[in-house]
């Protein structure tokens, strides 16, 4: 049942749960953080390309932060968390664009900088799509990502996927831990770059935030309902899925109170110049 096949799908009622309980929960935080790094930029950008923009969180806060003449182009492979980001809107116009970063449909050297929050682990061949940001990139330009540290080092969603251990004993959703959590070695991060055809070495920081909703039950809702997690889960049964996003909310409250919750976060942001 554990089949990464299904781990890159976000449909269904997915794309509204992640972008109301996920986007809040992990995702803004990182967001400012990324819009920041490319603003204070030496070499002002002026093209930026986003892949894997999912709902438009990054997006929306490079629009914001970036002066009005930088153009952005969004992408993402999946198309309804492109409607839906195209459907929150942004402060002034963005291109969005369905694309598969194994493939991007762009010419070789056109953007300034290139950019993907939290979504090349679920890139099937990671050098690959290295070597296609490589490619329109122009020389001096800037690639700059985020990936997920260990699962360890997330306090939610680490109490999330051992409670769905103890749910599915025989068989337990692994989706977290595989995928979003599965790209954490800085090494292997590294030699992907290389084999992508970046020569220069990776700039990487390694950055705590905090998590916070106001019950358990949020963070529950945003990892069960609101990522691929609940295709596993309901792969095990339809009628599962209350009963893991229940006791998901119930492993939480035990480990982080009956009211607002607060967890840490962690990710590395990587940098690497053309």
């Amino acid at each position: 049942m554990n089949s990464p096949d299904t781990d890159k799908v976000f449909t269904g009622s997915i794309p509204k749960c992640y972008e109301e309980y996920l986007v809040p929960l992990i995702f803004e935080q990182y967001a400012a953080d990324l819009a920041h790094r490319l603003a204070a930029r030496p070499q002002p950008v002026t093209r930026i390309l986003e892949i894997a923009a999912g709902t438009g969180v990054a997006t929306r806060k490079m629009a914001s932060t970036l002066p009005e003449n930088v153009s952005i182009i969004a992408t993402d492979l999946n198309q309804p968390m492109l409607d839906l980001a195209s459907a929150i809107g942004t402060i002034r116009p963005v291109e969005w664009r369905q694309a598969d970063a194994m493939q991007l449909p762009f010419q070789d050297a056109r953007f300034d900088a290139v950019v993907c929050q939290f979504g090349v682990m679920f890139f099937p061949d990671k050098s690959k799509a290295f070597s296609e940001v490589r490619r329109v990139l122009r020389p001096g330009g800037v690639f700059i990502f985020s990936v997920w540290d260990r699962i360890e080092e997330n306090d939610f969603v680490h109490t999330a996927s051992t409670a769905l251990e103890s749910l599915f004993p025989e068989d337990p959703p692994r989706f977290m831990a595989r995928t979003p959590h599965g790209y954490h070695d800085l090494a292997v991060i590294a030699r992907d770059l290389q084999a992508g055809g970046f020569s220069a070495p990776p700039q990487i920081s390694t950055v705590a935030m905090r998590s916070q909703a106001r019950s358990a039950r949020i963070p529950a809702i945003a990892y069960c309902q609101g990522s691929p997690l609940r295709n596993e889960i309901e792969a095990r049964g339809k009628s599962r899925l209350g009963e893991a996003t229940d006791a998901v909310a119930a492993a939480i409250a035990q480990r982080f109170g009956h009211g607002p919750v607060d967890g840490k976060i962690q990710a590395h942001i990587v940098t690497v110049e053309c």
